[in-house]
């Protein structure tokens, strides 16, 4: 890719999450196959790069870019020009091809062509032939086409399978064999009852009820499948070697269908050449600076083309981070917890995440307390009385608090203060269902009472992970972190440890941020 697309991408992503928005699409595996190739220049636009480094850790299969031509190909004849775009083919499969050069050349050097015809010839398919053709009409005066409409005579679903495994009646003569079978037995295969009419009608099987039961017995030592053999050659394009009578026999079966194909004949047009610059699609500034668009040739303008529809808004820049995200936690195997409760009880914002009462982060000054209503009542009391417990008293390993807890506290309803109140909900509900290992997220507003400024606001989002499981350990914990902010597109981190009251052990994660050339807290 050049730079202009590049450019143009890296603009899209600094907008949207991928390619068609913000939903992962087929779109963006294609999209980051062609920015591949220029991988090296991605230093210079951040957006794009994030994005490629996104969509790379989606890729669970390494592609084998290894073509091989095959050992036919080193018999051929390469003499002719035809030979040599056949080979040009079969060679590139597996890649790009420059299917309108190959058709200049064939123009060129063995005149005019239908593109029915070219088609089978090179093995490409027929659309993908039309396709160039059209880029080509794009070159004023370049090539000449003319219309054509052929009616061909095409293998339907169950033409095709006869014509690679055999009729019904051919394959029902197999199983009858020399020394017959139960009709029974045949009539399990799906082939059976219509086999069964069609080789009774040939005179190639007969019904024997002699032992009491009903058996299928051969009439015939051999017999030749005409309608396998038949299909196989219309298959072939050579339907005029079928019997009339046969024809109309297969196509009562419904083993073939009539179609309309449409082909353009090519010839050389009044400015025919076999090399072609690609038209330029945008003037560009630096065109227009340094003279160059005088000696270039620019694509035609298509007013009858539909054009991009205005944008009807856009996510805010939260929603779209959010979005991402979600994406990648859902890939790691992560399901989302319910964050719909923005007041919750002291006891689960606080008390039951193990904070004193007495804690500053409790006060008017950190928390909005709400007026209306003020208190919660409803608690599993057997649980309360066991967080009651280790406040006052310790336990689980734990020396407590040592001060009197208090109920009153614990009821005061306030704006959470943290998602982690939803997660002390969602591990309560895991221990009484009955231990199983479980990884939730969450992403969701929470509230302080945070002194206003340009880098604090009362209100903000939290991204929230938990990993229930037995015999984890900090390693984990920072191959979690490594895996997440790779498919984030980050993969220069650093882990500091550091000292927070309420987690042990604490680390700060920081990520080396190539556009501001320094480290950045993430984490």
């Amino acid at each position: 890719m050049d730079g202009s697309e590049l450019s143009r991408l890296d603009k899209h992503f600094a907008e949207f999450s991928y390619v068609e928005g913000y939903l992962l699409s087929a779109s963006d595996f294609k999209t980051h196959e062609k920015v591949s190739a220029s991988e090296s220049q991605l230093d210079r636009y951040i957006n794009l790069k994030r994005w490629f480094n996104h969509i790379t850790s989606f890729l669970a299969v390494e592609q084998d870019c290894v073509r091989q031509s095959g050992d036919n190909l080193k018999t051929q004849s390469i003499s002719s020009p035809m030979n040599k775009e056949i080979i040009a083919w079969n060679v590139c499969e597996a890649g790009d091809v420059d299917v309108p050069q190959i058709l200049l050349n064939r123009l060129d050097s063995n005149g005019p062509f239908d593109t029915l015809e070219i088609s089978e010839q090179l093995g490409v398919d027929h659309q993908k032939v039309i396709g160039a053709v059209k880029s080509l009409l794009n070159h004023e005066g370049l090539i000449l086409t003319e219309d054509r409409s052929l009616r061909r005579i095409e293998l339907t679903k169950e033409g095709n399978e006869m014509a690679e495994n055999g009729s019904h009646e051919a394959n029902v003569f197999r199983l009858v064999g020399k020394d017959g079978i139960e009709q029974a037995q045949v009539m399990k295969h799906p082939f059976g009852k219509v086999g069964i009419n069609k080789a009774l009608a040939a005179g190639w099987i007969a019904v024997d009820k002699s032992s009491g039961s009903v058996r299928l017995v051969p009439k015939v030592d051999s017999i030749e499948d005409f309608v396998q053999k038949h299909l196989k050659s219309i298959a072939n394009g050579k339907e005029s070697e079928v019997p009339p009578k046969l024809l109309q026999e297969i196509k009562k079966r419904k083993l073939v269908t009539e179609v309309n194909v449409k082909s353009y004949f090519v010839k050389k047009g009044h400015s025919f050449t076999t090399v072609i610059s690609k038209p330029e699609l945008d003037l560009t500034p630096e065109m227009i600076t340094s003279g160059s668009w005088k000696s270039k040739t620019f694509k035609k303008y298509n007013f009858d083309a539909l054009g991009v529809m205005p944008a009807g808004g856009h996510l805010h820049p939260l929603m779209k981070v959010r979005s991402e995200f979600r994406q990648i936690f859902f890939q790691m195997g992560f399901t989302e917890m319910p964050t719909n409760r923005y007041v919750e009880s002291s006891f689960w914002n606080f008390d039951a995440l193990f904070q004193p009462q007495q804690h500053p982060a409790r006060d008017a000054h950190d928390t909005f307390f709400v007026s209306d209503p003020a208190l919660s009542f409803q608690f599993p009391e057997d649980y309360l009385q066991r967080v009651k417990t280790v406040h006052a008293k310790g336990g689980y390993g734990s020396t407590g608090y040592n001060y009197d807890w208090k109920i009153e506290e614990a009821q005061k309803n306030v704006l959470r203060t943290h998602t982690t109140a939803v997660s002390a909900r969602q591990l309560f509900k895991l221990a009484q269902e009955g231990f199983k290992p479980v990884k939730m997220f969450s992403i969701d507003r929470v509230f302080r009472n945070e002194t206003l400024d340009a880098t604090h606001l009362a209100e903000f989002h939290q991204v929230e992970g938990v990993i229930a499981e037995r015999g984890l350990s900090l390693a984990h914990v920072m191959g979690l972190f490594t895996e997440f902010f790779r498919k984030c597109g980050i993969t220069n981190l650093r882990f500091k440890p550091t000292y927070n009251p309420y987690t042990e052990p604490s680390m700060e994660i920081f990520a080396y941020h190539e556009g501001l050339k320094k480290w950045v807290e993430t984490g």
